[in-house]
Parts: structure tokens; C-alpha cells; sequence
């Protein structure tokens, strides 16, 4: 099973998660990473889910249409959206404080903190 790293507020939270599993899915329905990764809509649009990727991104697939435009620039940065990706090995991500990574015009609908 794949491990998850996350980091976040200077902590570090770790947990294996199931083969194919959505972190902002599984944070939805209160499990790891629940509640320390912030998201909101689970659908791309928002970017309040963005993480930066520290190990394990050589397994996961390009960032797809909704990560590069909410992203854009960040992408460079190794930033991607935690609602976009499935995860099937070892990852390990940051997440920045909510004041870092606010965005004007942002959808925000239950974020979890």
C-alpha cells in the first residue's frame, strides 16, 4: 500500500492509503488525510487542494487541463491538485498555509482546514 507523506503548518502526517486512492475523497468522507489537507470543491476548479509535490512525482501522470489552469505557473514549481491525482506510490507533499496560496475569485464551499 502507498505511503502518504504530508506536510503542513510545520507538521508532518504520514499514512498508508489504498492502491488508486483520492486524498481529497478520502478527506471528504474523514479519513487521512483528513482534517489537515485544505480543498473544497474536489473538481479542479477551485485550487484550494493544491500541494507541492516533494517525492514520488515521477509516478504520477501529467497534470491534466484542470491542473494547468489553475495552476499555470506553479506547475514549474512542482505544484499539482491533490483532487486530480490517484494515488498508487509513495508520495510525499506540502501543503502551504491558506494565506500563501489565496486566490481572488477562488470558489471556496466547505473548505476543510
Amino acid at each position: 500500500m502507498p505511503m502518504v507523506i504530508f506536510h503542513k503548518d510545520g507538521q508532518t502526517h504520514r499514512d498508508e492509503v489504498q492502491e488508486r486512492t483520492n486524498l481529497v475523497v478520502r478527506a471528504g468522507i474523514r479519513k487521512f488525510p483528513f482534517p489537515h489537507l485544505r480543498y473544497s470543491c474536489g473538481m479542479g476548479k477551485c485550487g484550494a487542494c493544491a500541494c507541492r509535490v516533494i517525492a514520488g512525482g515521477e509516478h504520477l501522470p501529467d497534470p491534466n487541463w484542470k491542473e494547468k489552469r489553475q495552476l499555470g505557473d506553479r506547475l514549474a514549481q512542482g505544484y499539482r491538485l491533490a483532487c486530480q491525482l490517484w494515488v498508487s506510490h509513495d508520495i510525499e507533499l506540502a501543503q502551504d498555509s491558506e494565506s500563501q496560496t489565496e486566490q481572488p475569485g477562488a470558489e471556496r464551499s466547505g473548505a476543510a482546514a
